[in-house]
């Protein structure tokens, strides 16, 4: 049976663009959830029941009495009225929500695709590794809320940076498999690729230290730049400290990284420009990501300075999905067809 390729490529294409802006909206509702402190809401699993919100006053009574046996709640809210609860119950449902879509919208087209198309030549179950990291990331979204049922007043640091950093490792896959649908027109002057990587490192980096920030409320603390209060390192640690353990829960420290991180981002960026303008490349190539560069730099420096406010915040997580992109398309740029 004569199967046309060109739809199955139409249809490929809007499915991960629309699955690419749906990840999209779950980080930003994620972030959310996190600067309202409201991840540990609802405290069970509820893989398939927990699709409706309470609907009623028994149910909403019940999923608060359940809260209140968690240290967040005996700790710092204590005493929160049942209005107050149903906000931040409202964030980590609409989270969950979105999961279960996102979900759903990558299993039901995949399916699709194979009983369709899978006797064709042009079909490719490569997409598959997409639901396998959604369902891992599911899993990972509870492994990282279980931290915070017991005996922490929040969830861990370290778990919140692991999460963050497969959402955005799926959003970078289907990114990298939208260019592939595009006719992206390769550099002919070819950037180092393990000068690209260590890049590329340096940013991955970067978002889980401005995770861990996030994960242990490291942005309420010298809240001045390019100064921390007054100094380049932070005052309230020893050089020693720099070099034990205990440095990946010291707020001071990480942000200190989190800063010196940025500086040598920027540097190493203006050497690839350089390096395009000695080669004679089209500059218009890396505009793109010098410009998500910079908005993510001023967005940091904002939500610093602002003492954390949300919507800066919750920006400047975004950002990073902006300069991952961007990047994604200049190492794509770079490559040599793989």
């Amino acid at each position: 049976m004569f199967v046309n390729s060109d739809n199955y490529i139409k249809y490929l294409k809007i499915w991960l663009i629309g699955l690419f802006l749906l990840i999209v909206l779950m980080v930003a509702v994620g972030g959310l959830t996190r600067l309202t402190d409201s991840g540990l809401s609802i405290t069970a699993w509820e893989l398939f029941s927990g699709i409706l919100p309470p609907l009623n006053s028994n149910d909403w009574n019940m999923y608060f009495e359940e809260y209140k046996k968690i240290p967040e709640y005996k700790n710092i809210n204590y005493g929160m009225s049942l209005k107050e609860f149903k906000i931040i119950f409202y964030w980590e449902y609409a989270h969950r929500l979105l999961a279960r879509i996102v979900g759903l919208f990558t299993l039901i087209p995949l399916i699709i695709f194979w009983i369709k198309y899978r006797d064709s030549n042009f079909y490719s179950n490569k997409y598959f590794l997409i639901f396998f990291l959604i369902c891992l990331q599911g899993f990972l979204g509870w492994f990282m809320v279980t931290s915070g049922l017991t005996q922490n007043n929040d969830v861990s640091h370290f778990r919140l940076a692991i999460h963050l950093s497969l959402a955005l490792f799926i959003l970078c896959l289907i990114f990298w498999y939208i260019l592939d649908f595009f006719d992206i027109k390769k550099l002919d002057y070819k950037i180092p690729q393990s000068f690209l990587l260590f890049i590329f490192l340096l940013i991955i980096i970067q978002i889980i230290l401005g995770a861990f920030l996030s994960g242990l409320d490291g942005g309420l603390i010298y809240n001045t730049w390019p100064d921390m209060n007054g100094t380049f390192f932070p005052n309230d640690v020893l050089l020693l400290d720099f070099f034990t353990s205990e440095s990946f829960y010291n707020t001071s420290i990480i942000q200190f990284l989190h800063r010196s991180t940025a500086y040598l981002l920027v540097i190493l960026v203006m050497i690839i420009n350089y390096l395009f303008i000695k080669e004679g490349v089209a500059i218009k190539n890396i505009i793109l990501f010098d410009t998500a560069l910079l908005i993510q730099i001023l967005l940091g420096i904002v939500t610093l300075i602002s003492g954390v406010e949300i919507k800066y915040a919750s920006l400047h997580q975004l950002g990073s999905i902006f300069v991952l992109t961007t990047y994604i398309l200049l190492i794509y740029k770079n490559s040599r067809g793989f």
